[in-house]
């Protein structure tokens, strides 16, 4: 095989799976079945890219060949340089093509990215109000603030007693998408009677 086919396939290999990307919609990847994570794994908090995003990924693994093989298809095909000097030359460019696909992926697309915890989304404890009417025994509607969003969710008396609209809660249980509630005054009242009792 020659240094211009050599070349030639790393471009191919490299620009293709450029390509896969692009194509099925954005760094993560889904092609029919093949799903691959291509930008690499993001862990730890807001800025988790810092150090949860290997160098080696799809994304930069395909620029370095696209950019290697590009570049060295050029100087062995269009100049006289030795072999070993447009190697040389052939991985600079690739890692250089590389790094500038990582730096993008780091600093914008995934500036923001950060890993979900379950916890943020526990439902025990939430504060929220009553807007449609909870009945004895029966089922209403509480809204509440989630990341900043409002939101609903279906609401029952931890109880069983009725519970008016515009009525303070917080969730104490939440289940097979049933908020069980209890009015906010009640359990400060309880907080207030602990605080106060004799030790």
């Amino acid at each position: 095989m020659s240094w211009e086919a050599f070349y030639l396939i790393c471009f191919a290999v490299g620009f293709v799976f450029s390509l896969i990307p692009l194509l099925s919609g954005g760094p993560h990847g889904h092609l029919t079945d093949f799903h691959f994570h291509h930008a690499g794994h993001v862990r730890g908090g807001p800025m988790g890219n810092r150090g949860g995003i290997s160098p080696l990924n799809v994304s930069t693994i395909s620029a370095f060949l696209a950019w290697f093989g590009g570049v060295g298809y050029l100087l062995s095909r269009y100049s006289s340089v030795l072999a070993l000097l447009a190697f040389g030359l052939a991985a600079a460019a690739g890692a250089a093509g590389a790094a500038v696909v990582f730096w993008f992926l780091v600093k914008v697309m995934l500036k923001h990215d950060y890993t979900l915890d379950p916890s943020d989304y526990d439902m025990a404890g939430v504060l929220g109000h009553i807007t449609s009417p909870v009945r004895e025994g029966g089922t209403g509607e509480m809204i509440f603030l989630r990341d900043g969003a409002r939101s609903s969710a279906a609401a029952r008396s931890e109880s069983g007693a009725p519970i008016a609209r515009g009525t303070e809660v917080v969730v104490t249980r939440f289940e097979r998408g049933i908020a069980y509630v209890r009015p906010w005054e009640e359990i400060a009242g309880m907080e207030d009677l602990a605080e106060n009792e004799p030790r």
